[in-house]
C-alpha cells in the first residue's frame, strides 16, 4: 500500500498537466475566504458606527419621533 501511494505521489509530480487549474481552484478558494471574512469584520464596524451616529442624533433613544428607527 505505502508503495502504491509513494509511486503515485511521484507521478503526479512528473505530471504538469492540470496543475494550474488546481492552483487557480485553491487561490480562488483563499480569495473568497479572505474577502468573506475582512467584509464580515468591516460589516460589524459599520454597523456600530451607524448605531453610534443613530445614538448621537436621537438623543440615545433609537427612535426619530414616530418615524421609525434610525
Amino acid at each position: 500500500m505505502r508503495d502504491a501511494l509513494t509511486k503515485l505521489f511521484a507521478r503526479f509530480r512528473k505530471d504538469d498537466e492540470g496543475v494550474t487549474l488546481v492552483e487557480y481552484g485553491i487561490a480562488l478558494i483563499l480569495a473568497v475566504t479572505v474577502g468573506v471574512t475582512v467584509l464580515g469584520g468591516l460589516a460589524e464596524d459599520v454597523n456600530l458606527q451607524m448605531d453610534a451616529a443613530c445614538n448621537q442624533m436621537t438623543g440615545g433613544g433609537g427612535l426619530t419621533g414616530d418615524t421609525g428607527t434610525c
